[in-house]
């Protein structure tokens, strides 16, 4: 079973437009959309993670 986590960001009217992260399996990490939990995961290796926050952080994807 998998231990969700959702962005404290995610804002307070439901928290509904966001995803969730998964806590590592043996596949990687896990991530699905909140509105849609019981539709698709997917994951990511270690790797990749790190890869996407590092990428996030420094500002190389346009999000607000």
């Amino acid at each position: 079973m998998i231990s969700w986590r959702k962005s404290s960001r995610s804002g307070n009217a439901g928290g509904s437009n966001c995803v969730e992260v998964g806590c590592r399996t043996n596949a990687g990490i896990a991530v699905r959309d909140t509105k849609h939990r019981t539709g698709a995961v997917f994951t990511l290796t270690p790797d990749s993670w790190s890869g996407f926050v590092r990428d996030l952080k420094s500002g190389g994807f346009d999000v607000a």
